[in-house]
């Protein structure tokens, strides 16, 4: 039972491992450098992956104390990861020069990804008969 709530962060550990790789391998063959970035791309998928899993862990919480809450929850910490990301995000918008439009797009890509990740696993959370 503990390794069937638990399944999903090994899926969401192993979508995050791939997905990091693919990005790192487009960078590098599309030779853009990282190395003036504001935030790496190792912090920023370390960074969101904890804060998906972090959620995911509050919801399995909540579905065990009130099932009818997990949709809201997950809402509410969507909300929540939307405002810190637009909070982390201020230093890359106020920066203008044309590498930052690369950056821009690397954290709203790994940012999205992240979203449907835990979007899905959430819906499969939901669809769980109790």
């Amino acid at each position: 039972m503990l390794l069937k709530n638990y399944k999903p962060f090994f899926y969401l550990f192993g979508l995050a491992l791939g997905t990091y790789i693919i990005h790192k391998a487009i960078f590098f063959f599309s030779e853009i450098s990282t190395k003036n970035f504001h935030y790496s791309l190792e912090l920023l998928y370390f960074s969101f992956f904890a804060i998906s899993s972090l959620l995911y862990l509050i919801l399995l919480v909540v579905k065990k104390k009130n099932f009818e809450i997990v949709g809201m929850t997950f809402l509410f910490g969507t909300f929540t990861q939307m405002l810190l990301a637009y909070l982390v995000l201020q230093p890359i918008l106020k920066n203008k020069t044309g590498q930052s439009d690369v950056e821009k797009i690397s954290f709203f890509v790994t940012f999205v990804l992240f979203l449907l990740f835990q979007t899905l696993l959430t819906a499969r959370l939901l669809n769980e008969k109790r």
